[in-house]
């Protein structure tokens, strides 16, 4: 047995706290990988255009999971994107938009897209995480592919949208928790774990050769699907009690030190 495909989320994983990581300890990480012919993917809520903008040299080579599964795009081509129809899209935003202090992000294929009418802060913010934001003056259906919607929210009232959206969205979108005060409603089973069984069918790789890393509620499908899960040392105690395995801190290179044990095939990574 050896290890096929490795596959990071990005904040609070791959990412250390200030958004950065170690680019040349991975470059000679990566070169290590195409070696030994080990696949890399980035598995994230974020938008496939935010995400690629941190692999500038080798993302028409690898592989994005994004905006939790409902768009996969292999070395620049298109493999999957989920879609919601016009009336289910209906449904939902039609719903949101009655919710006090909820601040809701459409996402297309095209564009995130987001009211003018938000506050500059939260705007600022959220063009770090879709470096294509479009500004509307309402969210009437655009003419773009939605597969997701982002909402952010004060963290006391998290766990309680969250039950809420569950009961009220049912069928149409499922919310999973991405980070604090935000939840996305992802398509069922339109999800990041679905997004590697795609990748892993077209490469003919099983679940027992597949290492994965998260830390959050939005990561549980595919540490669970993985051989190898990691959980970060900085995830919340019910994503670690899910993983198998757990890595260091974000702040500490912790993804990056596994990636070494898997490249000399260290314990657990050995036939």
């Amino acid at each position: 047995m050896s290890v096929k495909l490795i596959a990071v989320d990005m904040d609070g994983t791959f990412l250390d706290d200030s958004k950065n990581y170690n680019r040349e300890r991975f470059a000679k990480q990566y070169a290590q990988m195409k070696e030994q012919g080990i696949r890399f993917v980035v598995a994230s809520g974020n938008q496939y255009y935010q995400l690629s903008s941190f692999f500038p040299d080798i993302k028409h080579e690898i592989s994005f999971v994004a905006d939790n599964g409902g768009w996969v795009v292999s070395e620049g081509e298109d493999v999957f994107n989920g879609a919601l129809t016009k009336q289910q899209y209906n449904k939902v935003i039609d719903h949101l938009v009655t919710l006090p202090h909820v601040d809701i992000i459409t996402c297309g294929k095209r564009n995130g897209y987001t009211l003018k009418s938000y506050s500059d802060a939260f705007k600022q913010m959220a063009g770090m995480y879709y470096h294509r934001l479009k500004l509307v003056d309402d969210f009437s259906h655009p003419d773009d592919v939605i597969f997701k919607f982002a909402l952010n929210l004060p963290d006391d009232l998290l766990a309680d949208t969250m039950d809420s959206l569950t009961a009220i969205l049912e069928g149409i979108v499922v919310p999973v928790s991405s980070g604090h005060g935000s939840i996305d409603l992802i398509i069922p089973g339109v999800h990041k774990a679905n997004g590697l069984r795609i990748l892993q069918d077209k490469w003919n790789i099983q679940d027992r050769e597949v290492v994965t890393f998260g830390d959050g509620g939005n990561d549980i499908e595919m540490l669970c699907q993985a051989g190898f899960g990691f959980a970060m040392e900085n995830a919340p105690d019910k994503i670690k009690q899910i993983a198998r395995f757990q890595a260091g801190h974000n702040n500490k290179e912790g993804v990056l030190d596994v990636i070494d044990k898997v490249l000399r095939r260290e314990v657990p990574f050995i036939a």
